[in-house]
């Protein structure tokens, strides 16, 4: 499966100047939704996905996704593995589980997002599933910016600013390798463009 090229043909890889979730700037910015608004495709993507999970024989009852970027992938993750769903969502900046959604003592989780950068959010929503009696069993994405360590790609490796627990795997669907700056030494803001945030444009 060629994920750039799948990305690509669905115009969700993206060149400019981007203000990612982290913080950080970046001068490419994958708008996963772009790919998940085709449903067949989506359940495609994470058919595949669970089915990488399942060669690894990780064992889990649910799965949680990080709102609003992991909810479609989560979902059709969810549907292919016939498991039960649920997602989190910030309040007043803060990751909370509300809705009605309760996690039982001991039920295993996997967190999933459509792309991990450092796996913050995911790491939230993780911290949230435990705090509640919860176990987190793994983590998944569609597709992991490569900083992140991938338990199913041989030639991935942990980054300085990953944020996953190294004793928990990740899996995904393929790896994409962008530069990522601090805000203070952004290279594309020394050239006097704006970073914008992905989605307040119309991208």
């Amino acid at each position: 499966m060629n994920l750039e090229q799948i990305y690509k043909d669905c115009g969700a890889f993206l060149e400019g100047h981007f203000l990612l979730s982290s913080g950080k700037h970046s001068g490419f910015y994958l708008q996963s939704a772009k790919v998940l608004e085709n449903p067949l495709l989506a359940n495609k993507l994470c058919e595949e996905l669970a089915a990488i999970i399942e060669e690894h024989g990780l064992e889990f009852d649910s799965i949680c996704s990080p709102a609003l970027g992991g909810i479609l992938a989560g979902y059709e993750l969810a549907r292919a593995c016939k498991k039960r769903f649920i997602f989190t969502e910030r309040v007043n900046s803060v990751m909370t589980l509300r809705r009605g959604f309760e996690v039982k003592k001991g039920e295993k989780f996997i967190i999933c997002e459509d792309i991990i950068t450092t796996g913050g959010s995911a790491l939230e929503s993780a911290n949230i599933i435990q705090s509640l009696g919860g176990e987190v069993v793994g983590f998944a994405a569609l597709a992991n910016r490569g900083i992140c360590k991938v338990k199913n790609l041989t030639n991935s490796t942990r980054k300085d600013n990953a944020k996953l627990p190294e004793n928990l795997p990740l899996f995904t669907l393929g790896n994409f390798e962008f530069e990522v700056y601090e805000a203070a030494n952004c290279p594309l803001c020394k050239q006097g463009s704006t970073a914008i945030k992905p989605g307040s444009r119309g991208n």
